[in-house]
C-alpha cells in the first residue's frame, strides 16, 4: 500500500501555506459587495435618526393603506386579527411621564404603544417586513402615512398629523423613559438586572427538562393548544389544562385528543387569517376555491396536496405558506367542507 512519507506531508503543507498566502486577502471565497449590493441592504432606521428617509404622509393618507393592507391581520382598530395586538393600553399619564403604565402590571397590556420607546423603531419595522403577505413593497411616503395612522390608533398623534423625517425622531413616545442601559449587560461594570446569591447547598445533582408558564400568563394570548406556528411543526400545549403555575410541566399532565370540528381546523391552522368563507381577504374565500375545483376529478387529492405543500400563482401574486403539521385526515375534512360549498 503506498504511503505518504513525513517528507511528502510536509512538502504538500508547504504547498498548500504558500498558496494560502498568495490568496489571503480574499482567501478564494466570493468577492467585495458592491456599494449598490449594500445599500439595499443597510436600510435600517436607528432610534437617534440614523438612516431616516425623506418623506411624509398623513393618519389620514395612512388609514386608507392600513385598511386595505393590514387590519385584515392587526384588527379595524389595532385590536389583532390572531396577530399581534399593536394599540391599547397608553394613558394620558404615560405621555407625560414616558413611562408605559400598562408594562408595570403583570396583566398589563402589551402593544406597539406601550413597548416601543421610540417612533423611529416602528417606521423601521413596518419598512423591512409589512405587510406580512409583501415586505418592502410600500413606499417611503406609504410607510410615514401607516406609521403615523399607528401611531393615532395608540393615541400619541392627532387625527390631523403629519409624520416626516424631520418630526420622525422628535415623538415624545408612552415609554420613551421605559428602557435603561445602565443595567449589566455585556459588561461586568454595570449593576445586573438579578440580585441575588449563589446557593451552594444541597445543590440539584442531575436537571430536568421542563416547560413552566406563570399562572398570570397562562392564557395571556389564548389557548396555546388552538394555535400553530407558521413555520416548522411545533404546535402549542393546552394551557387551558393548567391548574397552577406549580403544576405547569408539560410531561406532567395527560392532554386529552379533543373533538376537532371544520371551525377547530380553520382556528387552528390559521386559515381565517388569509380566507374567509365568502368574501375575499388576502386569499380567495372558501367558496370561490369551491365552485373553481369542484367539477375536476382530482379536486380533493388536488386541494389537500395544495394546503400541505402551498404553493403561489394559482390565484395571485401572495402566495400561501405551506402546512406540513397539518394531518392528511384533518386536511381531507377541510377540503370536503370547501367542495360541498363551506357552509
Amino acid at each position: 500500500m503506498f504511503r505518504l512519507t513525513d517528507v511528502a506531508w510536509s512538502m504538500l503543507a508547504l504547498v498548500a501555506a504558500i498558496a494560502y498566502a498568495a490568496d489571503a486577502p480574499r482567501y478564494s471565497l466570493g468577492r467585495a459587495a458592491t456599494p449598490q449590493e449594500i445599500a439595499g441592504w443597510d436600510i435600517d432606521v436607528r432610534p437617534d435618526g440614523h438612516g431616516v428617509k425623506k418623506g411624509s404622509g398623513t393618519v389620514a393618507q395612512g388609514q386608507e393603506i392600513y385598511d386595505a393592507q393590514c387590519a385584515a391581520c392587526h384588527g379595524t382598530f389595532g385590536e389583532s386579527n390572531r396577530f399581534m395586538a399593536i394599540a391599547g393600553g397608553v394613558k394620558p399619564e404615560d405621555l407625560a411621564n414616558g413611562r408605559a403604565s400598562a408594562l408595570k402590571r403583570s396583566d398589563g397590556v402589551r402593544t406597539l404603544g406601550t413597548k416601543l420607546n421610540s417612533a423611529a423603531t416602528l417606521w423601521d419595522y413596518i419598512n423591512r417586513a409589512m405587510p406580512w403577505s409583501n415586505p418592502q413593497s410600500l413606499s417611503v411616503d406609504q410607510v410615514y402615512a401607516v406609521t403615523a395612522y399607528v401611531l393615532h390608533l395608540n393615541e400619541i398623534v392627532p387625527a390631523d398629523f403629519e409624520l416626516n423625517d424631520r418630526n420622525l425622531t422628535t415623538l415624545r413616545m408612552p415609554n420613551r423613559n421605559g428602557m435603561t442601559t445602565k443595567h449589566g449587560m455585556s459588561s461586568v461594570k454595570g449593576t445586573p438586572d438579578a440580585q441575588g446569591s449563589s446557593c451552594m447547598k444541597n445543590c440539584v445533582t442531575e436537571g430536568r427538562v421542563t416547560s413552566e408558564i406563570p399562572e398570570f400568563a397562562r392564557n395571556q394570548n389564548g389557548n396555546l393548544m388552538a394555535q400553530q406556528r407558521q413555520i416548522g411543526p411545533t404546535r402549542g400545549i393546552d394551557t387551558t389544562r393548567y391548574g397552577t403555575a406549580a403544576a405547569a410541566s408539560v410531561t406532567a399532565i395527560p392532554v386529552a385528543a379533543p373533538v376537532v370540528t371544520v371551525q377547530d381546523l380553520l382556528a387552528r391552522n390559521a386559515c381565517t387569517g388569509c380566507h374567509a368563507v365568502d368574501s375575499k381577504v388576502l386569499g380567495p374565500s372558501f367558496r370561490e376555491v369551491g365552485a373553481k375545483y369542484r367539477s375536476s376529478a382530482d379536486a380533493e387529492s388536488y386541494l389537500v396536496k395544495k394546503i400541505k405543500d402551498g404553493g403561489q400563482g394559482a390565484w395571485g401574486a401572495v402566495p400561501m405558506p405551506p402546512q406540513p403539521a397539518l394531518k392528511d385526515d384533518d386536511a381531507r375534512t377541510l377540503v370536503r367542507w370547501i367542495l360541498a360549498g363551506a357552509t
